[in-house]
């Protein structure tokens, strides 16, 4: 049994149950998180208790061969090492993530006060329309499971519900984002994704040619077929062969 377990009483025991899942879960605690009750930054619970038992918790996952880290510059409590725990990002959330990453970080150089940036959906677009990331329109459900995914991961936060005025929907990152992309990474990521797209764009517009053309030719030789004189048909307009019998041999 780890060392001060055993003083814990029932109800710290159960508390420390559930920071436990909640890293496994989602790898993150942030400091402060956006409670919509109040309309502002509230300290976390979940995060203060992590911070006052961070020497047994560390000692805990080091069992697995999971480190607990702590960067109290951001006001994050985070597990490393935990490659295979979570989830495959679908396409659409990790093109959000990057250019999230890339608000955050050109709103932070304009020397935020805080470590956690407010943007808008349609900043968003914006931004995957200037890096021509997303070749159409999302639906309504993929981009609603773009965002559980970011948020269960302490990526985001609405401030606003999403389904109204969806262009000025709030979104605040949390510095959590800091912490999974390096500037460096976003860039490159960017650049491939950007190109995949540019390649399907290319493709497209090959098949649209290579269509085109085999209906083009399909309708010329249509045409030629109907500047055809009856005689050069081998029938002529009564239906009649050349040797002036119709087709029963009457």
């Amino acid at each position: 049994m780890f060392e001060g377990y055993e003083e814990l009483n029932t109800q710290d025991v159960e508390r420390m149950q559930e920071v436990i899942r909640t890293l496994l879960s989602q790898t993150f605690l942030p400091e402060r998180k956006y409670d919509k009750k109040y309309g502002r930054m509230m300290p976390d619970r979940m995060y203060d208790f992590c911070d006052r038992h961070l020497e047994f918790l560390t000692e805990y996952f080091a069992v697995a061969g999971i480190k607990l880290s702590q960067d109290t510059e951001l006001g994050i409590i985070y597990l490393e090492g935990t490659d295979g725990i979570g989830e495959k990002l679908p396409k659409l959330a990790t093109i959000y993530l990057l250019l999230l990453k890339l608000i955050y970080d050109e709103k932070m150089a304009a020397v935020s006060s805080s470590v956690n940036v407010i943007t808008t959906f349609g900043e968003l677009n914006g931004k995957a329309g200037e890096f021509r990331l997303i070749k159409g329109p999302s639906s309504m459900t993929e981009i609603k499971k773009a965002f559980a995914i970011l948020k269960k991961y302490q990526m985001v936060e609405f401030l606003d519900v999403f389904e109204e005025q969806l262009e000025n929907t709030r979104i605040m990152i949390y510095p959590c984002i800091n912490l999974v992309l390096m500037r460096e990474d976003v860039n490159g990521l960017l650049g491939s994704f950007s190109d995949e797209v540019k390649s399907d764009e290319v493709a497209g517009q090959e098949n649209l040619e290579w269509n085109s053309e085999e209906a083009l030719s399909e309708n010329d030789m249509t045409d030629e077929e109907s500047d055809l004189e009856p005689e050069e048909m081998n029938v002529d307009e009564e239906g009649e062969t050349e040797d002036g019998t119709d087709e029963s041999g009457i």
